[in-house]
């Protein structure tokens, strides 16, 4: 029986024109594929042109055919009020009640989702997908991955029905470009590959077709060589009536390929925890300090000069910042709170410009690090975001002299380097830039501003882009302060991590 189950109550659907094409199966068949269809603004299965405004309007109406059991926001505010008056706290208006605590084992195959994006065969749908510069827009995905990350974690508690809260994203790695997305049909598809006392984490991969998506999905179906996305997400549970952890059922691995995700998952959580515990800020290693000082001895060189334009600028004048404030239509569908995918997505759109403006450039994503949700976000709050230039690194192919295009007086080699698989982004010479944006919020009842997450995003921008005309070969950010350059030392970690990370990837293994 292929049943639709309903979005996690932190998750809510991502704005579209078309019904979704995600298909779950409760017994050991298969799910297959099922028709796509836009909606109009009546509801009907009748193409509709694209309008503007339709991704929220049109999928309200959708909400209310699949989605039986959400709240309108007047009703919500109104439930809301009435459990105030009688003293009580109320987090979900829906779920009130897990139905079940009872413990028990599920496989990968239990959780297993996939989401279908007909690109090829729909250009209504790859207009809503598509940037300035006729690729993917990525913030546009981001949505799409936490919404099916949600279901996956709730078809993996079923029946028990908790609250699960997005607790981090762990990485989006894009593992090969997919530029021209009009001549591609996506899959995004992914199951729980690890399982705690409470918690839980989820694995989704995209799939990019030229021809048809197979007619049969599930993960033997889906080729490894067509996945040009991976993404990690780490899900908790907690019990709607007394808001503590709820234990969810527990992970089996059957094939040799779920362990090996299993103990690859185990290990990263076990990182996690260790680095929660340890919070302070890691002293820099010896030749991290000699960085430093290098660094501030380059830096005064350049002190006079405030913005330079062959390919340079000091961190300071690369902020950006937006404000917005949290409105109801892009709330979660059975909370108070703001939808994850929506902070992923408005996070990235600042990102994205920091760094098309530091470049003259369309910058292309490249990863997005490893992200805690430190505080939840309500409906009706102020959310704050800064973004910087935190770090900057040349890619060479290796015959170019390394030092020639540095506004440095010293070396500074890669951690990155050009990979063989011509598919991937760092492909050619070009500049990896490392985007952090720091998020904060605000209730209007109460004055104190809460950290709500840091985003560090990583883009590349070719060695001859030639977007913006004449402009130079790589770009470097300067550092001045030695707050800034801790910054920097921890954004040359992180993009050590990323290549220790791509080293692992498949693909990366079959180049070897």
């Amino acid at each position: 029986m292929i049943r639709i189950l309903r979005p996690h109550s932190l998750t809510r659907l991502r704005p579209q024109l078309w019904s979704t094409s995600l298909r779950y199966n409760s017994t050991s068949e298969p799910p297959r594929r099922t028709n796509f269809h836009r909606l109009d603004k009546a509801g009907s299965d009748e193409p509709a042109e694209a309008a503007d405004a339709a991704a929220t309007i049109l999928t309200d109406l959708r909400d209310k055919q699949t989605n039986p059991n959400k709240a309108t926001w007047l009703e919500a505010l109104n439930e809301r009020e009435k459990m105030r008056a009688q003293g009580k706290r109320i987090d979900s208006f829906s779920y009130v009640d897990p139905k079940t605590t009872d413990v028990a084992e599920k496989t990968r195959n239990d959780s297993f989702s996939f989401l279908l994006l007909p690109f090829k065969d729909d250009k209504w749908l790859c207009d809503v997908y598509i940037n300035a510069f006729g690729r993917l827009r990525v913030a546009q995905l981001f949505q799409d991955l936490d919404a099916l990350a949600g279901r996956i974690a709730y078809r993996h508690c079923s029946p028990a029905e908790p609250v699960n809260v997005t607790a981090s994203v762990d990485r989006i790695y894009m593992v090969k470009k997919v530029d021209e997305i009009n001549n591609y049909n996506f899959v995004l598809a992914g199951s729980v590959t690890w399982t705690g006392k409470s918690s839980m984490e989820i694995t989704v991969k995209g799939y990019a077709f030229e021809d048809h998506v197979p007619e049969i999905t599930n993960e033997e179906s889906l080729p490894q060589e067509n996945v040009f996305l991976a993404a990690n997400f780490t899900f908790v549970a907690r019990n709607p009536l007394t808001h503590k952890s709820f234990a969810i059922n527990r992970l089996l691995p059957v094939t040799e390929k779920d362990w090996v995700d299993y103990r690859r998952a185990e290990s990263h959580n076990a990182k996690k925890k260790l680095m929660a515990k340890n919070r302070q800020m890691i002293e820099p290693t010896a030749e991290e300090s000699k960085l430093i000082y290098d660094m501030w001895k380059s830096s005064k060189s350049l002190s006079e000069v405030e913005q330079a334009n062959d390919g340079f600028a000091f961190m300071k004048n690369t902020s950006m910042k937006s404000t917005l404030f949290m409105q109801p239509q892009y709330r979660n569908r059975h909370s108070y709170m703001i939808f994850g995918g929506y902070l992923l997505r408005q996070t990235f759109e600042l990102a994205y410009c920091t760094a098309a403006t530091f470049t003259s450039a369309g910058p292309r994503f490249v990863s997005l690090d490893s992200t805690n949700f430190k505080s939840p976000v309500p409906v009706g709050s102020v959310l704050t975001m800064d973004s910087t230039i935190s770090y900057t690194e040349h890619i060479h192919d290796g015959v170019e002299d390394i030092d020639a295009d540095s506004p440095f007086n010293f070396s500074l080699p890669a951690t990155n380097k050009i990979s063989k698989n011509k598919e991937a982004f760092l492909s050619e010479p070009g500049t990896l830039i490392q985007v952090k944006v720091n998020t904060y919020i605000q209730t209007l009842e109460q004055q104190e501003i809460k950290p709500a997450g840091t985003f560090i995003y990583s883009f590349f921008v070719p060695k001859d882009s030639g977007v913006a005309g004449d402009h130079a070969s790589y770009f470097s950010v300067i550092p001045q302060t030695y707050s800034e350059m801790m910054t920097y030392v921890s954004g040359r970690r992180r993009a050590q991590d990323t290549a220790n990370y791509v080293e692992m990837l498949p693909s990366s293994r079959e180049e070897k």
